[in-house]
């Protein structure tokens, strides 16, 4: 059997080490592509390196761009890549333009899809993301449900058939990575345990936005008063940031490179808390012990905000509004 799996994120690529590792037991061949969407050395490449998952096959080199962009651009290029190498299903993950653009070219070449990570629903109904989880279920034919709330998520939509509960391929590689997690990041910036937070903002209506994204950073140069603001900057909110001239509002952050799981794993494993818009750290956080203020409307992974863990925090709100919430959520966190 022949699998073609393509990535093209941090959070694809994670979920690939664990997935890698069990197609290897069974020797499935699996042919790897890399989209190339996130094509930043400190955002992709490096994850292969430290995970030691295998040198994609092929690497389609689509870089950045509007999401149509991305979307034709890695269709056109894998749509190749599959009518030569023929295989019996195609894998991906997540829920990026290199997602739905992998399953769209599956579904009209008539190849089984499998959707690792499958049934993930959130607000808003227009976000990228989540058009891009829903095309991509729909058109599926393998979804792997990481929770029962996915699983019900999927039954409301009519998607029953070839629907199945997995658990989550990333709690299962941070167990396996535990042991190796790097703590030179805190050394490097003589931080103190419990006493500063992790940042980490790159969603587009937080960073396209110039009246939220400030708003955001106010909060947390206001956060850095009380506390250490680490945060790992994300290509696209360095971008905007340099875009709008809001380098000054960066005074007080300790604005650093993007990390890489291990050094990020290990930053958060120390922290008072994590502010995020990831899906996937906003997860890690918990596995870690932490608690997060999610910069977002609405989650994915609502399991962790309904039970009372995770606390949203919604970014278009008044700069007052954000920054008493940001300031006073954050207290109650590192008290509790």
């Amino acid at each position: 059997m022949k699998v073609v799996s393509l990535v093209g994120a941090r959070p694809q690529i994670i979920k690939e080490a664990v997935v890698q590792e069990e197609l290897q037991k069974h020797e499935i061949e699996e042919v790897l592509v890399h989209s190339g969407q996130h094509y930043d050395y400190d955002m992709s490449d490096v994850f292969f390196k430290v995970l030691k998952i295998g040198e994609p096959d092929y690497n389609l080199g689509v870089g950045s761009g509007t999401h149509g962009e991305i979307t034709g651009r890695t269709m056109i290029a894998f749509e190749q890549v599959v009518m030569k190498e023929k295989p019996d299903a195609i894998l991906v993950y997540g829920d990026t333009d290199t997602t739905v653009a992998g399953a769209l070219v599956g579904a009209k070449l008539k190849i089984p899809v499998a959707h690792v990570e499958a049934g993930i629903r959130q607000e808003p109904h227009n976000m990228p993301e989540e058009i891009n989880r829903k095309v991509t279920d729909h058109v599926s034919d393998l979804l792997f449900a990481p929770s029962k709330l996915a699983m019900e998520n999927l039954a409301r939509e009519g998607v029953t058939k070839g629907v199945y509960f997995v658990g989550d391929v990333m709690y299962d590689l941070f167990l396996k990575m535990k042991p190796h997690f790097d703590y030179s990041v805190i050394d490097e910036l003589s931080l103190q345990e419990g006493n500063y937070v992790v940042v980490t903002i790159h969603r587009d209506f937080n960073t396209d936005d110039p009246a939220c994204l400030k708003w955001i950073l106010d909060g947390l140069r206001e956060l850095s008063k009380q506390l250490r603001v680490v945060f790992p900057m994300h290509p696209r909110t360095k971008k905007r940031i340099q875009q709008f001239g809001f380098g000054h509002v960066l005074e007080g952050l300790e604005a650093i490179q993007p990390l890489d799981y291990l050094k990020l794993m290990g930053l958060v494993m120390h922290s008072a808390f994590v502010i995020t818009d990831s899906g996937g750290l906003q997860k890690e956080t918990y596995f870690c012990g932490k608690r997060a203020l999610v910069v977002m409307p609405d989650t994915g992974w609502r399991e962790l905000v309904d039970t009372g863990w995770n606390v949203l925090v919604d970014g278009h709100g008044s700069s007052l509004v954000l920054v008493w919430r940001l300031f006073d959520i954050g207290n109650f966190l590192i008290e509790h």
